[in-house]
């Protein structure tokens, strides 16, 4: 896969700010930098050079999640896997934290399953809205505006609620379901911060119609 990394200074020398490595920087970052992941909020192409511009949410072991942008090429078949919502890999320079380079792992380094597999093989929650952010404001050529979601989740067979945060696009038909305290259903494979859960847009609104009748 092909990946340009955003510039800065760093571990590599200095660089202006979001500026195209050289492919022996590249490797050199990917060698060398800090693996984290990579949470994709917007993506647009670049209007005058290759490649897109994405809007990020990185977590690296250890480290507050933060925002950044990042200018990249990437392949077809990778842009597909990085769209907003998707949970990519990263490697990120530990003497500056905008310098990153973005790539979809293999099925093997994935550090998180698919909002689809989740939605197909999850357990079922209950979730009531606590708070509602948009991420993706200034990308305004999505269909689907990306929300960060604060959550509290009720299960049948767990003894007490937790909360978690989920960063996922929100279908425009489903807009109005994310007004605080409203109720969601969600799936999730575990009890985390929210990195296995996903909320099934179809079946809330489904609900919400049954309660409207």
């Amino acid at each position: 896969m092909s990946m340009v990394a955003s510039g800065g200074p760093g571990l590599l020398g200095r660089w202006s700010t979001h500026c195209a490595l050289s492919p022996a920087a590249r490797r050199e970052l990917l060698l060398r930098g800090l693996a984290g992941t990579a949470t994709i909020l917007g993506v647009r192409p670049r209007r005058t050079e290759p490649g897109h511009r994405f809007w990020v949410r990185v977590q690296v072991e250890g480290q507050p999640p933060y925002e950044t942008r990042v200018r990249q090429r990437v392949s077809a078949a990778d842009l597909a896997a990085m769209q907003p919502g998707d949970v990519v890999g990263c490697r990120v320079d530990p003497g500056d934290r905008d310098r990153l380079v973005l790539y979809v792992p293999s099925p093997e380094e994935a550090t998180r399953v698919s909002i689809s597999k989740i939605l197909a093989d999850g357990r079922r929650a209950d979730a009531t809205v606590l708070a509602a952010t948009p991420v993706a404001a200034d990308y305004s050529g999505q269909d689907d505006p990306v929300l960060r979601l604060d959550l509290e989740l009720r299960a049948w067979d767990e003894s007490r609620p937790w909360r978690v945060r989920v960063i996922q696009p929100v279908p425009l038909t489903a807009i109005e379901l994310v007004d605080l305290g409203r109720h969601l259903e969600v799936a999730f494979f575990t009890i985390d911060r929210g990195e296995s859960v996903a909320v099934d847009w179809a079946a809330s609104q489904e609900v919400q119609q049954v309660r409207e009748v």
